[in-house]
């Protein structure tokens, strides 16, 4: 059975804190609320980890949260020995916050790059220190200099990062917005997220459920740690924080 969940970090990205009522414990000790700002696995990046706070203080350790039956199904899974809560009871629900804004640093530079290497993308995987994109890209030709200071230069520009909605109509109408080769935003709902850069999407602008930074100028110090060759039309570069090593 599905539950109808108010997904907060699609509100504010930034909610450190939200509370929430346990709607269901699953058979395996999964914990769904009627409202979270956990982000659970989807689109490579990683479920959000953390700590559900109970009335009496107590805490419940979170290490990380997964979708159920659809990705508007929101399950939080307990650290092995956790208690469970009962249904009906309130809990306020705490993300790491350190490894979020991490994540959300290292989505929004994935995005980025998928700016400066406009390629179909065949895989993608979001982490805490380094990010990985594949892309559809028979021969390479770019390096990871130019590619780092390219993307340097969008995050240097500080550029609003922003999330606008459209119905399903609009993307069927336009469907060259969407990046990934492989894989199709979530149908059903009548309505798809777009996660947009720049003045009136003018940098960018494509189908996107992750959490994000407000500007590219938060992202940071970047760079392509390096492109590696991954099959005959594949590519991977590997973005990682701080500057370009010298050679």
């Amino acid at each position: 059975m599905s539950h109808s969940i108010r997904l907060a970090f699609l509100e504010d990205a930034y909610m450190k804190s939200c509370d929430g009522t346990v709607t269901a414990v699953n058979d395996r000790g999964g914990i769904i609320l009627d409202c979270t700002n956990f982000y659970a696995t989807s689109g490579g990046q990683p479920g959000d980890t953390g700590w559900l706070e109970r009335a009496d203080g107590s805490r419940i350790a979170i290490t990380t949260t997964v979708t159920g039956e659809s990705k508007q199904e929101v399950i939080l899974v307990p650290a092995e020995g956790q208690p469970a809560p009962e249904v009906g009871e309130k809990v306020t629900g705490h993300i790491n916050w350190e490894r979020r804004q991490k994540l959300m640093r290292m989505h929004t530079a994935c995005h980025i790059l998928s700016v400066v290497c406009p390629f179909p993308i065949t895989s993608a995987n979001v982490g805490e220190e380094e990010s990985r994109v594949d892309f559809d890209l028979p021969e390479a030709g770019v390096t990871k200099e130019d590619v780092s200071a390219q993307m340097m230069e969008i995050v240097s520009g500080d550029h609003p990062v922003y999330s606008e909605w459209i119905t399903e109509a609009e993307l069927d109408a336009d469907p060259s917005i969407i990046r990934s080769k492989n894989v199709r935003p979530p149908r059903g709902a009548g309505r798809i997220r777009l996660v947009a850069i720049g003045e009136k999407a003018s940098i960018d602008s494509q189908p996107c459920g992750g959490t994000h930074v407000l500007t590219t100028g938060e992202v940071g110090e970047i760079h392509i740690g390096k492109i590696e060759k991954k099959g005959r039309e594949n590519r991977r570069f590997r973005i990682r924080f701080g500057p370009l090593p010298a050679n």
